[in-house]
Formats: structure tokens, sequence, C-alpha cells
């Protein structure tokens, strides 16, 4: 080479150095040298920074096409509106992290892609800062927003994992934790379950947890169609993790309580329990607004006080009662409780203790007392937790209104029936059966002769709002004169049935029936010298095609208005029938016992053989001649087959009272 050669390169090199200082990209030096040497002589190079001829290795160069990537991040690339990441960022990054190179290859020729290692390379510093901290676009959020990535970005220096499902308040946790365990990948535990304000938390130790969990977002639906957020970032160890109580701690705790405990009023003192002079003189901290204190506390009360009456929290930053939860049925005879000068903002938090039956409760000086517009309010919430309360913040309340909600709601069993005495008993029952083996017969015309020439009859069923075809009651609800449905009065009289020839005509039009007699219920209401009104419930079934009943069984309530007529009989002048579905019980116990044959005539007409051995066996079994001719003809007249059948039936209580009336 001869100098003016050397001379003019030399010139060239020193140029294109200069430029590069100038502009951050003095690291292409060496490339610069090597472009030099296969230039042409003569050609001068001016270029500022180097150009890319693919995307390997682009993550290793700071020169201006670095500091617009960056400026995209920031969303504030020129050629868009300053809102977020330009078109190309979003193409460039649609997973969220991208790993940075050193410029290095391995053998494939592919830049090596390391999500959760550590960068071989020392970056700008604010990418690093960034990518440790989570901020950036490797952290958890990742460019597209929360939960957006496709990875974690590296775990944690502590190792822990916060989980956050926005809006998880509404979610119950006995569903929301078991829904995203069954979606995830990896089984992890949750620790620390809790709700502040609308949100829910847990951690997690596990970085591969972690990243699984955060894949879960979106993918579980919940019950008003809308799909579950999940969060999940890097963070602290839980709180109650952070300083556990030593064995030595924890009895210097409990001797601390035991010197608050007063045996005689059983009242624990525990107010401001942080400053306790025995307690900090021993270096031990009790906040209760941590878990691990509260947790302490909470099982010294039930191991050792559990007939606790009284307790005080006051003045202790208490802002959750989760821990109380299980206290309710371990110390149940708790009556006075101070929650006050606290951190409770709502309400709500109450529920968590809402099963001791409180009579004193301080809660003043709690933010939550600031959401009511008025003492009533304030109150009235309460209560609808604590029925029982007497004095709220030391004042005296009103008595409360309204039931005692402890007071059991069972419905007392049926007593049977109630005649008031043999005499219309044995009235009652005779009418019974002779009005019930005509209606169940194939022929109710014969019930003329039960009601009076100006009888009156009304039918009703239960009001529903469903369609009455879809009912089995749907032949009775068309005529139903139920007065809270039927406001025409026109239509009110038209429904009710007037003189015994309109009512028998329209008992006629009525489904064919098969009563259980042995469910009968009789309840007299008003007995005189010339009425008797009385009622008489049950169960029945309709028959239908070639005496088959229906599987259906329904109940009924009659109530019949009497006058004497005859010879110790009955005549209706009022007819009130009301029909509904029978409940499971009733239909349990329907039809169990054998009842009499429907026919027009109560005792047909009989040979005398048969005679006198119906008379026979009514008086060896007590049964009245209905029901021992009943049992002799299901046995074909044969006595001792009868007789048999008989003392069985007896043993197993299958033979209604109504057999033995004469």
């Amino acid at each position: 080479m001869d100098r003016a050669t050397f001379l003019r390169r030399y010139s060239n090199l020193a140029v294109t150095t200069h430029v590069l200082s100038q502009g951050r990209g003095a690291f292409t030096v060496r490339r610069d040298v090597t472009d030099h040497d296969s230039m042409i002589p003569g050609e001068h190079d001016d270029r500022t920074a180097p150009s890319f001829r693919n995307r390997k290795g682009r993550g290793s160069h700071k020169g201006r096409f670095d500091r617009s990537r960056k400026d995209r991040h920031r969303g504030g690339h020129p050629g868009g509106f300053g809102g977020g990441p330009g078109p190309r960022s979003r193409l460039d990054d649609i997973d969220g992290d991208v790993a940075m190179s050193d410029g290095s290859q391995d053998n494939s020729g592919q830049s090596r892609f390391t999500p959760y290692g550590r960068p071989n390379r020392k970056g700008d510093g604010r990418f690093d800062r960034d990518r440790r901290t989570g901020k950036g676009r490797g952290g958890f959020r990742g460019e597209r927003g929360a939960g957006g990535g496709s990875g974690l970005g590296g775990r944690t220096h502590t190792g822990w994992y916060k989980v956050t499902i926005p809006h998880g308040r509404k979610y119950d946790k006995k569903w929301l934790l078991p829904a995203l365990q069954n979606i995830c990948s990896v089984t992890y535990t949750p620790v620390q379950y809790h709700v502040d304000h609308s949100r829910a938390h847990f951690y997690v130790d596990d970085s591969i947890a972690a990243n699984a969990l955060q894949k879960c977002s979106h993918k579980i639906t919940d019950t008003d169609g809308y799909k579950v957020e999940v969060h999940v970032n890097g963070s602290n160890p839980p709180p109650f993790l952070l300083s556990d109580l030593k064995p030595e701690q924890l009895e210097h705790l409990k001797q601390c309580m035991a010197k608050r405990f007063d045996g005689s009023q059983q009242a624990l003192d525990l107010n401001n329990i942080r400053t306790d002079p025995d307690l900090v003189s021993h270096n031990v901290e009790v906040i209760l607004n941590r878990k691990n204190s509260m947790e302490a506390v909470v099982k010294i009360i039930e191991e050792n006080i559990p007939e606790l009456g009284s307790l005080n929290l006051s003045n202790n930053r208490i802002h959750k009662l989760d821990d109380f939860t299980a206290l309710v049925s371990k110390v149940p005879n708790l009556k006075t409780l101070n929650l006050s000068h606290n951190e409770l903002k709502s309400d709500r938090e109450l529920d968590k203790v809402k099963g001791w039956k409180l009579v004193e409760l301080w809660l003043n000086r709690n933010p939550l007392c600031e959401h009511f517009k008025d003492q009533a309010s304030y109150i009235s919430a309460v209560r609808q937790r604590f029925p029982r309360l007497l004095k709220l913040d030391g004042n005296d309340l009103p008595p409360p209104i309204g039931f005692d909600v402890e007071t059991p709601t069972t419905i007392p069993q049926c007593k049977g029936s109630c005649f008031g005495s043999d005499e219309i008993k044995g009235l009652i029952l005779r009418f019974l059966q002779q009005y019930y083996s005509i209606y169940d017969s194939s022929d109710r015309q014969p019930l003329l002769d039960a009601y009076h020439d100006g009888a009156s009859f009304s039918l009703t069923t239960p009001f529903s709002t469903q369609n009455p075809s879809r009912s089995s009651l749907g032949e009775y609800h068309k005529d139903s004169r139920n007065l809270k449905r039927m406001k025409d009065t026109t239509i009110r009289f038209r429904l009710l049935k007037h003189t015994r020839l309109n009512v028998v005509a329209f008992l006629n039009e009525l489904p064919k029936t098969q009563h259980d007699i042995a469910s009968f219920t009789v309840d007299v209401n008003t007995y005189t010298n010339t009425l008797l009104s009385f009622t008489v419930s049950g169960v029945f079934k309709e028959v239908v095609v070639d005496g088959k009943s229906r599987e259906s069984t329904m109940a009924f309530s009659r109530v019949f208005i009497t006058v004497p007529a005859g010879n110790s009989g009955l005549c209706v002048v009022n007819d009130h029938l009301f029909i509904r579905m029978a409940t499971t019980e009733e239909i349990r116990k329907a039809f169990v016992a054998p009842a009499p044959t429907p026919s027009s005539s109560p005792v047909p007409t009989l040979t005398a053989p048969q005679q006198e051995m119906l008379t026979a066996f009514s008086q060896t079994s007590g049964m009245n001649l209905e029901w021992s001719q009943k049992c002799l003809q299901d046995n074909e007249w044969d006595f001792n087959k009868a007789a048999q059948i008989f003392t069985q039936l007896r043993s197993e209580g299958r033979i209604p009272d109504v057999a033995f009336i004469k």
C-alpha cells in the first residue's frame, strides 16, 4: 500500500469514528473498520448508525433504533397519537416479554429466549430496573394490560406472588378457589385468602404456579356470564408470615391475657394490647390486625376460656373479622363485644360474627359508622345481624319489634279429629260414610237427599300465576271462586251454585273420584240444637277409564254447614270445597288402609246366610256392618279367612277408627 492510499483510508476511519462517538454508536467502530476494508478506494462513508438487515441481535444495540423502541413503550411513538404503543411494537411483542440478547447466537442461528432467567447483559438501566420491579414489559402485567403477558418475567427475590381477582368480593370463596384450581395446570396451595374492598387476594410461593394462574385469566365464566380476571404480581411475604410468635412469646401473651381476664364477670379486656408493658418489656409484638397475632389470641380464648361472656377489642386497628368466624361456635355464650376505635370499614364485617347472640355492642369510632345517613339506619343495619341487641355504643336501644328469630318455626303435628262429643262424632261419621260412598260412585244423583232446597256450593283452588292447563288442578281451576283472583262480582255470583238441583248437577260434572276415608280428619266448628258446622279434610284420587286412578294425589278441605233432618240425619245448607295438590307426607300415607267399595247403597241386599255371617263377624271383630261386609266380600264370604286378614290388618294399625263407629 502506498502512502497516499494509507492516508486516505486513515482519514475516512477518523471521520467515521468521530461521527459515531457523537451519536451513541461508538460500539460499531470495529464493524466500520471491517466495512472500510472492503470499501472502494476513494469512497466516503458518512453513516451515523448501522443498518439492520434482519431482527437478529437487535436488542443488543443502543442506537437511535433502540431509543425509538423505548419511546413506543412509553406511548410516545412519533408516528402515532401519543396514546399507547405504536403498531410495530404490537406486532413485535404480541405475547409480552421478549428476551433481549447481547448479539450472540446459538448454533442454530436463533436468538436465545430465556423468560425466567436473568438477561446476559447489562442494559441501559431503565429496562433492567423495570424488569426487576415487574413494571416493564417483562413484568407480570405486560404491555397489553393486567395478566396479558405470556410470562412472569422472572421469580421475585422473595419467592412470593400475590394473586388478585378484581371484583372478587362478589364470588363465594368456596366457588372461586375450586374453579381456579380445576382450570389451573399446576396444583397450588392458596395462602391467606382475603377480600379488600371489591378485590379478592391470596398468595402463592411457586413461580410455576404463579405463571399457570396468570394464564387462567378470562378462562372462567361466572353465573352472570362475565369472565373472571386473574392478576399475578411479585410480592413480599404474606403479613402473617412476617412475625410468627415463638413458643416463649406465646407464653408471655397467654400470661398477659390471664392478667386481663376477670373471672367473676367472664370478661376479657384486650384494649390496646400492643402497648401492654408486660409484652413490650419482653419484646413481644402483638398487633391484632395481623393474622398471626389474631390467630394466637383466638386459639388462647378457645382453649382456656370458652365460657367467655364479654370481650373488649377496642383500639387495636382491626379492619377484618375473618378470624372470629371460627370463634363464634367455640365461644357461644358471648353477650358483650367492644370493637370501638378500630378500622372496620363496612358493616358487612359484622356478618362474620352474627352467630353471637349479642346484647351489647360498641362500634363507635370505626369508619363504617360514617356510611349511614342517620342513626335509625345505623341501628337497623346492626340489628339485622344481632336482633337481641339492647345496647349499641353504650346507648340503650328501643325494644326490638318483630318475632324472635330463635323461636322454633316447626309446624306442630296434627292432633287428629275433634268432635266435641261422642253423639256428634257418631252423627258426623255416619253422614260422611253415606255421603262419600255415593260421591265416589258412578252416579252422584242420590246426593240430592243430602242437600237442602236452598243449599249453596262453592269451589276454590289455590291462587297461582302459572298456566292452569299445566296444573293437575286444571279441571277444578276453571270453576274456582277464589276471591283473590275473582274481582268481577258478576263472575263471583255465577260461580256460586244455588239450590240443591244446581249443586248436585255441578257435582256430577266434576271428575270421578276415590277418597281415602282413612285419611279423613274432622273438626267441629259450631254445634247447637239447630245447627252443626264441621270441616273434613283428606286425600283423594281421580278415577278415569275402567276404574283406574290417576297417579297424582290431591288433598281437600270441605266445610259443611248442616241442619237436623229426619231421624238422626243431617241436611247440608252450605258446602264449600277447597282442593289443592297433596304434600309428600300426605301422598306417603294415602291409601294405606283398605277402603269400602263405593256403591250407591251403603248396605246392599244380602242373602239370609250372608246376613247371619255379617252379624256374627261384626260382633266378633267389633267393626260396623259396612266394614264387616267389606271384609267378608273381599275374602269371598270365607269367615275364617276374613277373620285372619282382619287380625293381621288390626295388628298393623291399618284399619281406621271409622270402621268401629256403629
